[in-house]
């Protein structure tokens, strides 16, 4: 148990920088930007703080698992946890790019795009934030 309360210690330290440090979103993008290409690349900061808040998520559900399968013998929770994590990547992938084809040519396809992208990681890491290990 000791090594799970350093570990989510530790994940809760780098969730408060990522949260201190990435103090933008898409209200305050869509609030301060008024062009398309200002918009889009305060999306892409916006996006980058949400992968690194994500993978430290998916960080911790491996070590979680990993552990699990260690004092277990039973590797196929971990198993199933990369394969929905594989078959994530390809859903927020196709949700986002339909979005992105349905405002396409206009210049804020990579816009919508990027805002899907980004809402659609949000669920996930709060998907993650709810499971009890």
């Amino acid at each position: 148990m000791n090594k799970y309360f350093t570990y989510s210690l530790a994940l809760a330290f780098c969730l408060l920088s990522t949260a201190s440090f990435a103090k933008k979103s898409i209200e305050h993008c869509e609030a301060t930007q008024d062009t398309t290409s200002g918009l889009s690349s305060c999306f892409d900061i916006v996006k980058a703080s949400i992968d690194r808040e994500l993978q430290t998520w998916i960080n911790n559900q491996v070590f979680i698992l990993e552990e699990f399968a260690l004092t277990t013998g039973r590797r196929s929770a971990l198993n199933m946890f990369k394969r929905s994590q594989r078959n994530f990547i390809t859903f927020r992938e196709n949700d986002c790019r339909w979005q992105y084809l349905a405002v396409s040519p206009s210049t804020g396809a990579a816009a919508a795009y990027k805002k899907c992208y980004i809402l659609v990681s949000k669920a996930r890491i709060k998907e993650l934030e709810m499971i009890k290990p």
